[in-house]
């Protein structure tokens, strides 16, 4: 089987300032705000969803192609993804614009303040899901608002079961829109944020978008995930504890492709939520959305050692 992973490439500036943004910041003076953080050390990191989990899908060892628009600036990250073997089949260049770009800046007490611009990204569009590629399961994750439409009709026109997972993209969509995704979908995977969010905007409960789909997947960080199905049963996937709690940025995106793994292999969701909770655990050890790596014999044992059962 063959995964679609349609989504975002970005590049991620992190920045730290040794020091409180509410130090800098005076109330009675935040409708005239003019101020500057100085930060000695940044680093630069690829990432967007679609990279991200194209990533986590290969260390895997799980056969599949991110799609996704990048800019002209993309060369550092094209050979990135050429040295750890990943397919760049379905990208599309825009040499008139940047690749998607997150400038974020953390103060001492974890406070962010984040600048995103979209560039190429809101060019997904142009891009469309092949229907003659092999693809057996695909994935719609944060995008550009047309692209995530109409990649979502193209996978239901082509039969290929596919996973909505609108993540930080959920806002562009009013209760219409994620009501048709819904239908569309084959599997909804949500943060518990999200999950509310979501709920309000369609009136659904999790249970309900179960019953329209084939699982209803909502992660919840520290307390493990929950999965609904469409008989009504809940499935309660454990927390894997992680050694150590360096950097949660990107932990969903190896939990997806986690679960596009385990679908891909025709697990069981008590497998598959586990596979999905232990690659998230590997991830937030490490700073970055791409710099763990690990082979499947180191996973198995970690697998077995975590849950006492065999993959």
């Amino acid at each position: 089987m063959s995964a679609l992973i349609c989504g975002s490439f970005a590049y991620d500036n992190i920045m730290v300032f040794q020091g409180h943004f509410k130090d800098h910041i005076l109330p009675d003076k935040i409708h005239m705000l003019n101020v500057s953080f100085l930060v000695p050390q940044m680093r630069r990191e690829f990432g967007g969803c679609a990279g991200n989990i194209a990533y986590n899908l290969k260390l895997l060892g799980g056969q599949g192609a991110a799609m996704g628009s990048v800019g002209a600036d993309f060369s550092p990250y094209a050979t990135w993804m050429d040295k750890h073997g990943l397919s760049r089949k379905f990208l599309s260049e825009h040499a008139d614009t940047f690749t998607a770009q997150a400038y974020i800046t953390t103060d001492l007490d974890d406070n962010q303040i984040t600048a995103f611009h979209p560039g190429a990204m809101n060019e997904s569009h142009t891009k469309k899901v092949p229907k003659d590629a092999g693809i057996s399961i695909g994935i719609i994750s944060p995008d550009g608002r047309q692209g995530m439409i109409e990649h979502s009709e193209q996978f239901a026109e082509a039969g290929i079961p596919f996973l909505f997972d609108p993540g930080q993209g959920l806002p562009m969509f009013d209760g219409e829109d994620c009501k048709k995704f819904i239908e569309l979908a084959d599997y909804i995977v949500v943060n518990d944020y999200e999950a509310q969010m979501l709920q309000e905007k369609t009136g659904l409960s999790p249970v309900e978008m179960a019953q329209k789909t084939k699982a209803m997947i909502i992660t919840r960080g520290g307390e493990g995930s929950i999965i609904y199905t469409p008989d009504t049963r809940r499935i309660d996937i454990p927390v894997v504890k992680a050694s150590e709690l360096v950097d949660p940025t990107g932990c969903g995106d190896a939990f997806r492709a986690g679960l596009l793994f385990g679908l891909m292999n025709d697990m069981d969701w008590e497998t598959t939520g586990r596979i999905a909770s232990l690659i998230g655990s590997i991830k937030i050890s490490h700073a970055g959305t791409q710099n763990h790596s690990f082979t499947m014999d180191e996973f198995k044992q970690k697998f077995k050692q975590a849950f006492d059962r065999e993959i």
